[in-house]
């Protein structure tokens, strides 16, 4: 049995979510640390993102998921991922943008096959808001919280967090971009609530900024647009929070 992980070492780090470039946006930098340390970091998003263009015919669905299935292959090799797994029956991936329709104990029954096959020390997902309020992070945040709660909370769970000097410094550039889709940011985390911040700087912004740039079907116009150095500095900065042991204390 691993041992438990404490504040610097994730111990297994299991990354479940939503879409290809959300693992690199979310915890590139956490990831790469862990791999350093000789740490295993499996990655299970559910649906392959054939929904992510604002041009389907330049982009139709079969194409894009297609192309961002080779992009999140490369983004994973650009960090030394070895493991990747669709969240999906028999490991198929589901449909893009559909999430909220499923009944959310069969997603909890697919979490729950992937922590009893991966084992993990440490989980990060969405958060109950979701981060960007899209519905198919807030499934995946469901799904994976209610597995972790009926496997009897092995390990810990981390959610994808925004501090306060995240927004301070780049919420204006989320919504120039478009980054919210409820109409705004989720409330920033507490400090006293943070479990784990990282900074990425040197080598391991370096290797961020190429796995998000390996998504290129996602990035390529918004790196074009904001510039790369002020693109780095956008998601240099990786918070999570600690989802709570007690279901009372989550309500």
């Amino acid at each position: 049995m691993s041992r438990r992980p404490n504040r610097t070492h994730t111990g297994t780090l299991l990354g479940v979510w939503a879409h290809p470039d959300d693992e690199a946006y979310m915890s590139a930098g956490v990831m790469t640390t862990a791999i350093r340390g000789g740490q295993r970091v499996p990655v299970a998003p559910a649906p392959r993102g054939a929904l992510g263009t604002d041009d389907s015919l330049r982009n139709p669905p079969d194409r894009l998921a297609r192309l961002r299935e080779r992009e999140l292959a490369s983004s994973l090799a650009t960090l030394g991922v070895a493991e990747h797994r669709w969240l999906g029956p028999g490991g198929t991936p589901l449909p893009d943008g559909t999430l909220h329709t499923v009944a959310e104990e069969e997603g909890a029954r697919l979490v729950a096959q992937l922590l009893t096959e991966v084992g993990p020390d440490t989980i990060v997902t969405f958060g109950p808001d979701g981060l960007t309020g899209h519905s198919d992070h807030r499934a995946i945040s469901r799904w994976v919280t209610r597995a972790w709660h009926e496997a009897g909370c092995p390990g810990r769970l981390w959610y994808a967090a925004l501090t306060a000097d995240f927004l301070t410094s780049w919420g204006d550039t989320c919504t120039e971009f478009d980054v919210w889709m409820d109409g705004g940011p989720p409330p920033p985390a507490r400090a006293r609530d943070l479990a784990h911040v990282q900074i990425c700087a040197g080598d391991v912004l370096d290797r961020k900024y190429a796995a998000l740039v390996a998504h290129q079907s996602q990035t390529a116009r918004l790196i074009d647009q904001i510039g790369p150095e002020r693109y780095r500095q956008w998601w240099a900065t990786e918070a999570f929070v600690a989802a709570a042991v007690d279901l009372e204390e989550a309500a």
